[in-house]
């Protein structure tokens, strides 16, 4: 058996419709997962599964989330020992935690993407990848930050960004 994280991209499902977590571990439940949790209304959920690749078990949470909610969500997984591998990589464990992202990738990203977004940081903003996966020291309010209008699927590929908290958190539900 295999503990798996997944991470919703968004869990908006229309004007003024937000995904209901007890639906989302519902869901999960009826493709035969065991345990699903939840942390917080933001989606993130962890569940128990067969061993089987990260690709196929994305792939069968995404038509089933399509078919139930009526709407395509990207989902990005890691299997438990992997996420706590990348909450063990904060390269800011001195920072605010809650200003603290990392963009959670589907594949990995390269070398070549941080001097692109380090040219559009503001001062005092800090950017480092572990394994593909990009963190960010916001230095400030992120929803204020004009580099999140860099980070989005159209421009480095199918990932999702969560807050060091809920790295944190999701981490301590593992144990």
């Amino acid at each position: 058996m295999t503990t798996y994280v997944a991470l919703l991209h968004s869990i908006v499902l229309g004007p003024g419709r937000r995904l209901v977590m007890a639906d989302l571990k519902a869901m999960t439940a009826e493709l035969g997962f065991a345990d699903p949790r939840t942390w917080v209304a933001t989606g993130n959920l962890i569940f128990e599964g067969e061993d089987a690749p990260l690709a196929e078990v994305e792939s069968r949470l995404e038509t089933a989330f399509h078919a139930r909610f009526g709407k395509h969500v990207d989902i990005i997984l890691r299997t438990g020992p992997g996420w706590l591998q990348l909450a063990a990589q904060n390269p800011f464990p001195d920072g605010n935690s809650a200003q603290i992202g990392i963009r959670v990738m589907r594949e990995p990203l390269g070398p070549e993407v941080l001097p692109r977004l380090e040219a559009i940081a503001t001062p005092g903003m800090r950017l480092a990848l572990r394994d593909g996966d990009l963190w960010i020291d916001f230095a400030g309010e992120p929803s204020e930050a004009r580099l999140l209008s860099h980070l989005t699927t159209k421009k480095l590929g199918i990932g999702t960004l969560r807050n060091a908290n809920t790295v944190k958190a999701l981490a301590a539900m593992l144990a």
